[in-house]
């Protein structure tokens, strides 16, 4: 057997499929590491996405992994299509109908209503999510037939508008089409189920897909075919993104070698003349750290393990 290519450090996004979970997602990424002869890679994902859902699942490769839990409180724009007259218990087409209306709102009802439901809201989670209640998953306990009680949380709404033209689905029961950038903890099923009550009906999600996680687009992201010709040999270059582009908004910081080798020592560097705030530490086009700048000194927040040279 050849020698293994070197383990892989960046950023596969993921075009999720409805019916794969985000663990699939990134078991399938292992498994194309492995069968394409990469070295062993910690691999992980910036962002649960739910089996039903799709669209942009960011999978971080190596030191990419070190940047997963800001990918987890970056916000998200997700388009979702709400179905009014009935409510299931899951909030989307996978449970069990448990409310109905003959109430059908009219497009400019729910714009009208839309500004509610904008900036700071509170919403209860739904009982099908992965929250814990007392030690346990509350999806476990809702499909046991417990009565989950979850507590309000306070989330953020940044946008949420009206996609597209029709106000009704081809078999003509009313559906709307609605786009919101969401602060992290945000359930949309949630937010669809609380936009039909306050429209005096009832309503599930229908069609959910993340056009946005953090900095990373659905222009950005591969299929699961494309993902699978890695297995085959397709060069993994051409769908890996640089560990910085998880780090798009945030300025770089150019050092020296002597400071580099600073840095990766743990050592601060002082009398920098940046402003305050994170910054990614750079030497020549290589992420050295991630890195806090407090008058002028440096707090090291994630220190990068990489070769100082492209391999």
């Amino acid at each position: 057997m050849s020698n293994p290519k070197p383990a892989p450090n960046g950023w596969i996004i993921l075009d999720k499929p409805r019916g794969l979970g985000s663990t699939q997602g990134v078991a399938a990424v292992k498994r194309n590491l492995r069968e394409g002869s990469y070295s062993k890679t910690k691999v992980g994902h910036g962002g649960t996405l739910d089996p039903l859902a799709e669209g942009v699942l960011p999978i971080a490769l190596g030191e990419a992994t070190k940047l997963a839990g800001r990918m987890l409180d970056a916000s998200k724009i997700y388009e979702f299509t709400v179905k009014f007259g009935e409510e299931t218990d899951t909030l989307d087409t996978e449970g069990a109908v448990i409310g109905t209306s003959d109430v059908r709102p009219a497009r400019t009802d729910v714009q009208a209503i839309l500004p509610e439901f904008t900036g700071a809201i509170e919403q209860v989670p739904p009982a099908y999510s992965a929250l814990k209640v007392d030690g346990k998953r509350a999806y476990d306990l809702a499909r046991a037939g417990e009565a989950v009680e979850l507590k309000t949380r306070a989330v953020t709404i940044h946008s949420l508008t009206i996609t597209g033209n029709s106000d009704s689905t081809p078999d003509g029961d009313a559906s709307v089409t609605l786009t919101a950038h969401v602060s992290k903890g945000t359930y949309i099923r949630s937010l669809a189920r609380d936009i039909a009550r306050a429209l005096g009906t009832c309503g599930h999600v229908t069609y959910l897909r993340r056009t946005k996680a953090g900095p990373f687009t659905q222009s950005q992201a591969i299929s699961l075919d494309k993902l699978n010709e890695v297995s085959s040999g397709a060069p993994l270059k051409d769908l890996l993104l640089p560990l910085e582009a998880g780090l798009d908004d945030i300025p770089a910081l150019n050092l020296n070698q002597t400071d580099a080798q600073a840095v990766r020592q743990g050592r601060v560097l002082s009398e920098l003349p940046q402003s305050d705030g994170l910054y990614c530490a750079m030497l020549d086009n290589v992420p050295v750290a991630l890195v806090e700048l407090i008058e002028g000194t440096t707090k090291i927040v994630r220190g990068f393990n990489l070769p100082d040279v492209a391999e």
